[in-house]
């Protein structure tokens, strides 16, 4: 794994995901009450003995630089490193990023200097563990000039996804961007090809592309000089090799999530809370997922209720029932308060003399409201982003069932129906959403 290097593509301005990707870069985005998206494929990697790895991002990339800064530091006595490249203009290029492979295409010059076999292109919004060395392995042993990692689909969801159809051998041979009706029938393949038992081949008789991809060093350098108009991996570049090149599929059949959008990222994070097995779990002993290390203290549940849910370190309870969520570090909930089906992102940092003060409401003052979550307050089906303060008797239930709304003005969006509260945003007392 030596001669492996991790590319690890930040997205764009990551549009689906806002406004959690209002101040942040997509991979910053907080997960799971204490980690960030970005340390998913940093730890894939990691767990797969991957120790250069850079990560390709355009869009506010300061908390993505200071989370990388404090989680990934490696000995001085390796080659090791984790490390944010934004977009900027160099004597090669001087526009923005324009796709996935242009992204690459723009720091290839820094890539080249590596003495590599093979580039790892990874995506930076997936929720996955993957051991990248039996990839990797896979990618060596068919001769490959590109592998992709694929999951068999069932025909229910196929027409979400980009598709392959793939020969006898495992060698892709065609690609379908998003195919319905006969189209899509065309893209059925025989999956005991790439190891699925008969049974679960015939449920699932499609192929997607995860959007990881193993690279030939001197294949990628080729493809992206001879082409420079082509900008993007999935859509362009793979497509239009596939006949000239070895392209071979490496099937993963284990749980992974695509968490672009607030829907899927919403309900990736509270199926964390599911017992007795998540669909993901952060407890694998044999590859942990990483993160920065806070030195928080523990959490202080105060005749609480909490059932099926995850609490992150640093937090303060009073009073309060919380049930199916998920509570990120520093989260803080005064007494009366009924957390159900939410994700709070918890704080970046404490109010001064916090243990101290007793359960206060700001009287309507919009500028006295503490961080946290106020007294007496509802939050059902909501994120509520860092650092957030919400006042006491607030109701963040969508009362009028609305779908999709921006009011960001008031502090708040609402995307497929979850009401999305802003980072840095004040809730004033007796609010009703």
């Amino acid at each position: 794994m030596k001669k492996v290097l991790g590319i690890i593509l930040g997205g764009g301005a990551g549009t689906r995901l806002y406004p959690l990707t209002k101040l942040r870069a997509k991979p910053a985005v907080p997960l799971a009450g204490k980690y960030r998206l970005i340390d998913i494929p940093v730890s894939n990697c990691i767990n797969s003995e991957i120790y250069k790895i850079y990560v390709l991002t355009q869009f506010n990339s300061a908390s993505l630089n200071r989370h990388i800064a404090r989680a990934y530091t490696f000995s001085g006595f390796t080659e090791g490193f984790v490390e944010v490249l934004a977009a900027q203009q160099t004597q090669y290029s001087t526009n923005w990023f324009q796709g996935t492979a242009d992204a690459v295409r723009q720091y290839l010059w820094l890539m080249e200097e590596w003495n590599v076999d093979e580039y790892l292109i990874l995506s930076g919004d997936h929720l996955y563990r993957m051991d990248y060395r039996q990839f990797v392995e896979r990618h060596r042993e068919t001769g490959a000039d590109v592998t992709l990692s694929v999951i068999p689909i069932e025909q229910r969801r196929a027409s979400d996804f980009g598709l392959m159809k793939i020969d006898s051998a495992g060698r892709v041979i065609d690609f379908s961007e998003k195919p319905k009706g006969d189209a899509l029938l065309n893209m059925q393949v025989d999956t005991t090809v790439l190891g699925l038992d008969p049974e679960e081949a015939k449920q699932k008789p499609y192929i997607a592309s995860m959007g990881i991809y193993v690279f030939k060093r001197d294949v990628l350098i080729k493809l992206l000089k001879e082409a420079p108009e082509q900008t993007d991996f999935g859509k362009e570049i793979l497509p239009a090799c596939a006949k000239e090149y070895n392209i071979q599929a490496y099937l993963f059949n284990d749980y992974w999530e695509d968490i672009g959008t607030i829907e899927a990222f919403y309900d990736a994070n509270l199926s964390l809370t599911k017992q007795p097995y998540p669909a993901f779990s952060f407890y694998e002993e044999e590859a942990p997922i990483y993160t920065r290390a806070r030195y928080l203290p523990p959490t202080k549940m105060m005749d609480c209720q909490v059932t099926e849910s995850i609490v992150g370190d640093g937090c303060i309870l009073k009073n309060c029932r919380v049930h199916h969520s998920v509570l990120g570090v520093r989260s803080i909930i005064q007494a009366g308060s009924i957390v159900e089906d939410a994700l709070l992102m918890g704080a970046d940092f404490y109010d001064p003399h916090i243990e101290e003060r007793q359960t206060v409401c700001a009287d309507g003052e919009i500028e006295n409201v503490p961080l946290g979550i106020g007294a007496n307050t509802i939050i059902r089906r909501a994120i509520i982003d860092k650092n957030a303060r919400i006042g006491c008797d607030v109701r963040i239930i969508n009362k009028d069932r609305v779908e999709e709304a921006d009011r960001e003005s008031e502090g708040f969006y609402i995307r497929s129906g979850i009401v999305v509260v802003l980072k840095n945003a004040v809730i004033s007392d007796g609010t009703v959403i």
